[in-house]
Order: C-alpha cells, then structure tokens, then sequence
C-alpha cells in the first residue's frame, strides 16, 4: 500500500512531528510504503520530499506565505491573531505529482501558510482517491480560525467571527466557509483528540464526511524512563532539586499560557516558603528568554532541543511537566513527558482532559485558574515520591499512543476505505 502524507513542514510545529512519527510506526509496524511530501524540509530524512528543493522555488513558498498573510491583513482585528485566522486562498496544485499519483491513499494534516488552499483541496478531491486528513485544530471545518473557543458559529456557517475588524454575517469567516462547503467531497476526517472529533462532527461542512478519532503514535523505546540523575547530569542539571519543566515551540506565544505559569510559581512559593530553596525551573523550546527573569526559583534555560534524544532527557529530569496552555488538540509535549515517567499538570481544556487522569497520572487544574495550577503542582511533588503517578503516566501511553496501537487504527481505517479486508 502506497500513502502519501502530506504537511506543510517536516519539523516545524507539532503536526509535523507527529506525521512524521505516524508515518514512521506504519513503516515499522504495518510495512505501508509512506512519504511525506511538503514545502519546507529542514531535516535530513529519506522518507521527506520537498517541493522546494531550489532556492527559487524556496522564495516563491516565502511569497505565497506573505500573500497569504497579506490577504487577511485588511480584516484582521488586531496583530495578535494574525497567524491564528488562515483564509487557504493562496497555495499550489500537488494533484499532478508523482507521488499523489502512484499512492492508494493521500492522507493530508497540516497544510496551511500558503502551501495548500482550498482549491488546491478541490484538485486532490477531484482525484477519486480515498483521501484522510488528520485534524491538528479546526481550520478544515471552520471558516479560518485554528481554533474557535467558545464561540460555535462553525457548526452551521460562520460569519460574525470574532477575529475580524469588522464581523459581519457575511464576512470573510463565512465566505470562505462557503468555499469550503462548496469544494469539499468525501473524505475521512480524523480527530488527534476526542475533543476535536466532536467538534468536527457538529459542523455541517463535514456533514458527509466520515469522522473519527485516532491519537498520534509515540516511540516508546526512544522516550523511556532514564534514571534521573543520569539525565541531570548530562544536562549539566542539579542533582538535589525538584525540577519544574515548562516546555513549547514557542515559549512565548500567548496561548501557552505562560503568564498562569509565572503567577502559579509565585502562588507556590508564597504557600511554600520552607521548601522554596529545594525548587529550580527547566525550560526548553524557542522564543524570547527575557520572560523568565521573572520567575520566582533559578532557571535552567535548554533552548531549542534539536534531537528527541535530547528532549526525552529533559523530560526524564523533571520532576513535574507544567503546560497551561489555553487550547490544544492532543499536546505531543503532555504524551513524551507521560512516556518518560513524569507526571503533568495542565488546564482541564481540549485534548488535555483525555490524556491527564486527574490525581493518577497528574493533576487537572480549573481552566485559566493560577491557583488551581500551583495547588497542581504541590500535589504532584508531595504524590510522586513512590513513583506511582510516574508508573501510571507511562501505562497510559502503552495503553494509548504507542506506535502498533495507532497504527492498527490506521490499518483497520485504510482497510474500510479501500474496500480490502
């Protein structure tokens, strides 16, 4: 069986880690000849076919990038959701290439930034063949928003859509819904998280589409529980502390919700004061350092970590993961860390919910509540020094994310599209 993945990057943003991982568990475990097609290919991987392999070709994917953002800029309400609204009127036909051509399945994620628009989603739908598309946010069945939040205009047409200057009932959030609604034919579309699967199911544009939920794959073998102090050590961290890990891409992007991070430190120490000395923080991921001189505990800054090998070490040092995000699917970062042994604390939002069992493998805050979030934490460092949560955490990942559990899902849902038993 041939299956062509295809997003917009191989390494950037946590859809492209995780189809990268999903396609390398269905080679493992499946023998499912997969290459990934994308724009932008930053890592050396036999298995990843760039359609920017020249530097011409490399500024025209910048171009199509700023077009697209130059698009939205007349109805974009202000720079801080510049990046959170994508309209997909900019992007490339792919339906002609080879690899789209000789594959039984085109299995889509990620597409957006100028590499894949709407018409080019009418090119590949025109083809006739099966089509999956793993949803790593609700672009596909919104109007351009990744993300709605509370509000549920999406479900029947959008429009009055909160991003914008000027909402409307027929602004661009439902133009290009009805774009959307127009092109779009049968496919399969898969949910990371049950979360997303529901919301993807109460929206009209995926009326006739089949959809379900899968989780992303994890390799199990290469994040593993190491000895702590074997990790500390090779990260040059101390040996006599608890460690607080703070993790993301982007370190400062607002929907990480570091600021509940910050203030949830300060509630900690406040209610903590004896301990206070035993506390230090660990940070990995890109973005602006300056935040964490106001951290309350010495902070240990890790930078962008470039091999999982790496990333597994870090996690295998902390002694809690803390992610307040604001919204999120199915957080890679919360399904490393549980494979690692490490406990998490996070907002009870989106994905989140599914993979934190409250008080077994971490701890569940009340959403956007700083307290809640260090009351976590405490609870994690005083209910993890047998180890329980951290034998849990890992189970959970055995049970529900290893790579044969996903790929089987994905074996019985090729099987059902391609009419094959």
């Amino acid at each position: 069986m041939n299956v062509v993945f295809i997003n917009t990057s191989d390494s950037s943003g946590g859809a492209a880690i995780a189809c990268s991982r999903l396609q390398k568990a269905l080679e493992k475990h499946l023998n499912i000849n997969g290459v990934i097609l994308t724009q932008e290919k930053k890592l050396e991987n036999s298995s990843v076919i760039s359609l920017t392999p020249t530097r011409w070709k490399k500024q025209m994917a910048w171009f199509r990038f700023v077009a697209e953002r130059l698009l939205f800029l007349p109805y974009e309400k202000s720079r801080e959701i510049r990046f959170l609204f994508n309209r997909g009127i900019v992007g490339i036909d792919i339906s002609s290439h080879p690899l789209v051509q000789n594959a039984d399945i085109i299995h889509l994620h990620w597409i957006n930034f100028g590499f894949l628009s709407i018409h080019s989603l009418k090119k590949l739908l025109s083809l006739g063949k099966p089509i999956v598309w793993t949803l790593h946010d609700m672009w596909a069945f919104t109007g351009g928003c990744h993300h709605s939040g509370k509000c549920e205009n999406y479900q029947l047409s959008c429009g009055n859509c909160k991003f914008l200057r000027n909402p409307s009932s027929n602004d661009i959030s439902y133009k290009d819904w009805l774009l959307k609604k127009k092109t779009y034919t049968e496919f399969a579309a898969i949910g990371c998280s049950k979360w997303l699967t529901n919301r993807a199911k109460s929206s009209s544009l995926l009326a006739n589409c089949y959809t379900a939920s899968i989780p992303n794959p994890i390799d199990t073998a290469t994040f593993c529980p190491v000895l702590k102090s074997q990790a500390r050590r090779f990260l040059n961290l101390p040996d006599n502390k608890m460690l607080i890990l703070f993790a993301a891409m982007r370190i400062d992007a607002v929907k990480k919700g570091f600021i509940y991070f910050e203030r949830a430190l300060q509630i900690f120490k406040e209610h903590n004061s004896e301990t206070a000395n035993e506390i230090e923080i660990i940070v990995f991921g890109s973005g602006n350092c300056e935040i964490f001189k106001q951290l309350p505990f010495p902070v240990h800054v890790l930078g962008h970590l470039s091999s999982e090998t790496q990333i597994s070490l870090a996690y295998n040092a902390a002694s809690v993961f803390v992610i307040p995000s604001l919204e999120e699917n199915l957080p890679n970062t919360i399904m490393e860390s549980f494979a690692c042994g490490t406990p998490v604390v996070g907002f009870d939002v989106g994905g989140i919910s599914e993979m934190i069992e409250h008080k077994q493998n971490g701890y569940l805050s009340v959403y956007g509540s700083s307290e809640s979030l260090a009351e976590g934490i405490n609870w994690v460092l005083k209910n993890n020094l047998n180890g329980v949560l951290s034998k849990q955490a890992r189970q959970k990942v055995i049970n529900s994310y290893s790579e044969k559990v996903v790929a089987m899902q994905y074996k019985r849902l090729y099987q059902m599209l391609l009419k094959v038993s």
